[in-house]
């Protein structure tokens, strides 16, 4: 073959392929961007969604404690039902504590613990008056004192 006949060199840029080749690459990086994106978006969103919740969780165990007597040692409720009974009859001594890890009744009328709504039947023989005391961990005492009138 004579120098002078040989056929030019093929353009690298006439290759159909070239093109096609790089906008397969450009779409699947495209494709490959939106997708990370959108995890990324969605992880994102579940991080947020449970910082809410666990927000609302403090608040509403917050409230709660708050409700049911806060840190405070506390007696927050205690009565009879009814205030006056005759001889043979029965009342309910009702009480409600706060934060109690111990419960005694003076004079004893039945198994006492730490409650927030707990009632005992009592039937004393006369006008008798009850002592509530409550203790807490650190040993700190609460009492508070109640009568039953029987006429």
């Amino acid at each position: 073959m004579n120098p002078e006949t040989l056929p030019p060199p093929k353009s690298l840029f006439k290759n159909p392929f070239l093109y096609s080749s790089f906008v397969i690459v450009a779409v699947l990086l495209y494709v490959s961007y939106v997708l990370y994106a959108r995890y990324e978006s969605s992880k994102e969103y579940e991080r947020q969604t449970k910082e809410r919740q666990n927000e609302q969780r403090r608040e509403d165990d917050r409230l709660a404690v708050e409700q049911l007597g806060g840190a405070e040692l506390a007696i927050r409720g205690l009565y009879v039902s009814p205030r006056a009974i005759h001889p043979g009859e029965s009342a309910q001594l009702c009480y409600d504590v706060a934060n109690a890890k111990t419960v005694t009744l003076d004079p004893p009328a039945g198994e006492v613990w730490p409650s927030h709504s707990r009632c005992l039947n009592i039937a004393p023989r006369k006008t008798t008056t009850y002592t509530l005391i409550i203790k807490d961990a650190l040993g700190k005492t609460v009492s508070e004192t109640v009568e039953l009138a029987v006429r």
